[in-house]
């Protein structure tokens, strides 16, 4: 297997305004996006690195899959 890159990288998070203060303000990143998937039940932020984008997701519901996963 000869891997070529990494299209994005999903991060969960507890609260995603918190979370894009960071990684503006700390880690020097651009937030280009920021997006609601209702039936996932989360919201998410995009920051780009390099080709590979950094997903940050926050859940809208405790019972959707990240809000089970933070849990």
């Amino acid at each position: 297997m000869n891997i070529s890159h990494i299209e994005h990288i999903g991060i969960a998070v507890e609260n995603l305004e918190d979370a894009i203060k960071y990684y503006q303000g700390v880690l020097g990143m651009k937030c280009y996006s920021i997006e609601e998937v209702v039936d996932q039940k989360v919201k998410t932020a995009f920051f780009l690195v390099g080709n590979t984008k950094i997903e940050l997701l926050e859940s809208t519901a405790p019972d959707g899959p990240i809000g089970k996963f933070i849990e």
